[in-house]
């Protein structure tokens, strides 16, 4: 089963000091004499960035940081303050954000709180949600909003590109739909940040309810917060009888309903890594744009 963990880029909004040269110039019986005048302003605080950018598939605790930084406010204040926050989210979410963190550039206006910011983004998905379009997306694929953003936060993890979202939306209802568990390491990347020394080792043994491996169904909330595109193809997955992918290299995604292929595919996705990657102390091969597990046809 091809999954994606790259490294999430974050946004880093931090202080700079400068160091000021200015010269001054002085005219002394006729010679110049040139007298710098150092002055360290890296102790100054710089005026506060006007807009806050949230890149699409961010989960959560980056956005905290993001905000943190961004109100100039000792890390941990924003998800201190989501108690308060009065956040309108649905009842599935049992006051969890994630994935109703809508991804923008939003503007940080004076006297922005971190409540504040995240109201906006809250509100911003409820607006882009609740369209009868989405509505009816969901339905037809015999899910909920909360099940039909879950959806697209995997999508928002797994795909290398946006031409691939809306067959892996297809590979995650397919499997869904017979039973078999949805094995993405993108999945177990969230439980791992959450619990960063689980019960374990290797994906099939981290013990939590995001491991995809071991458990049918989807992750109990959402794992990031997927952008439109992403939730576009959830609710309009591509028609296929798709079960597994594997990314064998950059703008080569495998898509098949057939396990030998898949292990095929698979296959050439090693050799293709572990010829290009340098070699790793304990012999695997290191985190890429892309990685493959094999899944058996029960998905077990």
């Amino acid at each position: 089963m091809q999954t994606n963990i790259p490294p999430r880029n974050t946004l880093r909004l931090t202080r700079r000091g400068r160091l000021v040269t200015l010269v001054a110039g002085a005219v002394a019986a006729g010679t110049a004499v040139a007298v710098p005048l150092l002055l360290l302003a890296g102790d100054r605080d710089e005026a506060r960035p006007a807009t806050l950018v949230i890149p699409e598939g961010w989960r959560a605790s980056q956005v905290y940081d993001a905000v943190d930084k961004a109100l100039r406010l000792p890390p941990g204040s924003t998800r201190k303050s989501l108690g308060k926050a009065a956040l309108k989210l649905p009842g599935e979410a049992e006051g969890n954000p994630e994935g109703y963190l809508f991804p923008a550039t939003y503007p940080i206006p004076e006297g922005a709180t971190p409540e504040s910011l995240l109201r906006t983004m809250v509100d911003t998905a409820n607006d882009k949600y609740g369209l009868a379009p989405v509505t009816a997306g969901a339905q037809r694929n015999a899910m909920n909003l909360h099940q039909a953003v879950t959806v697209a936060s995997i999508v928002q993890a797994e795909a290398g590109s946006k031409a691939d979202m809306g067959k892996i939306a297809r590979v995650i209802l397919n499997r869904l739909a017979r039973g078999m568990p949805l094995q993405m390491d993108s999945t177990v990347g969230y439980a791992l940040e959450h619990d960063p020394a689980p019960a374990g080792q290797g994906s099939g043994q981290v013990q939590s309810p995001y491991n995809s491996y071991q458990r049918v169904g989807l992750p109990p909330t959402p794992i990031d917060n997927p952008g439109a595109d992403a939730m576009r193809a959830a609710l309009n997955p591509t028609p296929g009888d798709w079960l597994y992918f594997v990314t064998v290299r950059p703008g080569d995604t495998r898509f098949t309903a057939d396990y030998d292929e898949h292990l095929r595919n698979v296959a050439e996705f090693h050799a293709v890594h572990q010829s290009a990657a340098p070699a790793q102390p304990d012999g695997g091969v290191p985190w890429s744009s892309s990685s493959a597990v094999p899944a058996p046809p029960s998905g077990g």
